[in-house]
């Protein structure tokens, strides 16, 4: 008996992963074929409170996730293009609109669940377009189908166990226990779609009683919400936790209201059927729904509220520290790159005032730009090291090949970027370091080729920048020129320099040798800024030649 009981758990346990694991594909499949359109759809439906509602309703029924909706929206908010009360409008719509896929699963769509597979799987393999990824939506929604399935049937002979019913008798008499229990499940499943649908399989086979569904639903709702709060960054600034946080507060005050209202909430949920299943589906879009209407009116004084307790940060953070790289992101690979992007352009933001620190040092005599570069290049090589590590948490099995390119440019772009500032820090810095030392003085003209040089460094950092944001080939094509041109202007200088020491112009041989390295430098410099931005966009449009030397035939004999 006792074997019995623990193989009908076992094979509960797993139906459950095939349940996870569908929600889990319908996901990611909707993520890579229109997660940028749905970002720019939430972006533009901002406006107006209506608007938002119905994108963050909208966008939730096709990605199956009010997370993923939810972290959209963060990372608009915090980039400054949309307002605390926009966003919480989405959220309110986020959460009606994740409670769709669970009224179309209480209807009795088993039937589908092969078909569903079937064209799934052709499209996944004959298609390497956006009808792939739809392909493993079909997939996914047909695995859903088939866990339901066969968790209805797991769950049929334990209607009549004992040991079961007992413990959900005592836990029936224990409300509040019963609602933290239902929101730890949501928690570690990631997914308050799953729970859910295991609680309609729990009441279609009476093993909850109905005022006990509606507990376990209330608990998914709180769950689901708990996700997003733990797991995003958001850095030291509380700004930046007041939408989940706030999300989370708004669910546990429905939680905490509905409690005491379900003997006359559960028969509104059952109407207009007695099916306990669709009484459940029912309560779980009536409590979302009843909770916007109820939160819809007092949005402004709630985000006041949220801002008076999460009051943005003033003081400076260490600029060493990730600002962008949010975790809960991971979970949807186009946000987490997008953010990975932002984070790459504060490599050049550091660069540059590196850049500007060479320019004090050597040509100025600042002595103290010195130790001031020298500590930008540890933001460099921790920033870099942070954008890496977080690009190798995303799952490889999420990611589009769009999305791999793209992981591939930014960290090209970091790489380079760094390599870039160990060339400040250990070849220019000691350079300036030893001229202020010793006195070394260079010619005007020297003086003015560096100084020349250098600005011409700093204006292609900032070109390497936008190639690398926009992926313009013609401005990829312009950065690219810059290595030949510096190639010619390092010829030109050392010719010139050669021209003044013939003339006994060009100081000491240790003035000239500081002078021939600090040009050597320079164009290394830039070298590593066309390979940051410049290279991966020409090799991705085929403009990139494989080497520049002459083939083998084509050489004089």
């Amino acid at each position: 008996m006792a074997m019995e009981v623990l193989l009908t758990f076992l094979d509960l346990a797993g139906t459950v992963a095939l349940l996870l694991w569908g929600v889990r594909m319908v996901q990611t499949g909707v993520q890579r074929a229109f997660g940028p359109r749905l970002r720019g759809m939430l972006a533009a439906a901002l406006g107006s409170r209506p608007r938002a509602f119905l994108a963050g309703l909208g966008a939730t029924a096709i990605l199956q996730s009010s997370t993923a909706t939810g972290l959209m929206v963060t990372s608009l908010a915090a980039s400054g293009a949309v307002g605390l009360v926009p966003a919480l409008t989405v959220m309110l719509g986020a959460n009606v609109g994740s409670t769709l896929i669970v009224q179309l699963l209480s209807f009795d769509v088993s039937r589908l669940a092969p078909l569903l597979v079937l064209g799934g799987f052709l499209l996944f393999r004959r298609s390497a377009t956006q009808w792939r990824d739809l392909g493993r939506v079909g997939i996914g929604l047909g695995l859903m189908l088939m866990a339901l399935h066969q968790m209805l049937a797991v769950l049929a002979p334990l209607e009549q166990s004992p040991a079961l019913r007992a413990g959900l008798d005592a836990l029936a008499a224990q409300p509040v226990l019963a609602l933290l229990l239902a929101a730890a499940l949501t928690w570690a499943a990631h997914s308050s779609v799953a729970v859910v649908l295991l609680v309609m399989s729990l009441a279609a086979h009476g093993l909850v009683a109905p005022a006990q569904a509606c507990v376990l639903v209330l608990g998914a709702n709180l769950g689901t919400a708990i996700n997003p709060v733990l797991e995003g960054s958001g850095g030291d600034d509380p700004a930046a936790r007041r939408l989940p946080l706030g999300n989370l507060l708004a669910r546990a005050l429905g939680c905490f209201l509905a409690l005491p209202l379900l003997a006359w909430l559960e028969p509104l949920a059952a109407w207009p059927q007695s099916d306990p299943a669709r009484a459940v589906a029912n309560f779980h879009t009536a409590f979302n729904l009843l909770l916007a209407l109820l939160l819809f009116p007092v949005l402004p004084a709630y985000a006041r509220l949220l801002r008076r307790l999460l009051p943005a940060r003033v003081d400076a953070a260490d600029p060493a520290r990730p600002r962008h790289l949010d975790r809960a992101a991971l979970e949807t690979p186009v946000l987490a790159i997008g953010a990975a992007a932002r984070e790459a352009m504060r490599l050049a933001d550091a660069l540059e005032e590196m850049l500007e620190g060479v320019r004090d040092a050597l040509l100025q005599g600042d002595r103290r730009r010195i130790a001031t570069v020298r500590r930008m290049d540890d933001v460099l090589d921790r920033l870099n090291g942070a954008i890496k590590a977080y690009l190798l948490r995303l799952d490889p099995e999420a990611l589009s090949e769009a999305d791999r390119r793209r992981v591939g440019q930014i960290l090209a772009f970091a790489t380079n970027l760094e390599h870039a500032g160990d060339v400040v820090e250990r070849n220019l810095m000691p350079a300036a370091a030893r001229r202020l030392k010793r006195g070394l003085p260079f010619s005007p003209e020297g003086e003015a080729e560096l100084l020349r040089m250098t600005e011409r460094v700093r204006a292609n950092l900032r070109v390497a920048a936008s190639v690398f944001m926009t992926e313009d080939a013609r401005a990829a094509r312009h950065l690219a020129a810059e290595k030949e041109a510096f190639r010619e202007l390092e010829a030109q200088a050392v010719q010139a320099h050669f021209e003044r020491l013939r003339q006994g112009q060009g100081g000491t041989a240790e003035t000239s040798a500081l002078h021939l390295d600090l040009l050597r430098d320079l164009k290394r410099l830039n070298a590593h800024l066309v390979a940051a931005a410049a290279y991966p966009v020409l090799e991705e449009q085929g403009e990139l030649l494989p080497t520049r030397l002459r083939p083998a035939q084509d050489m004089p004999t």
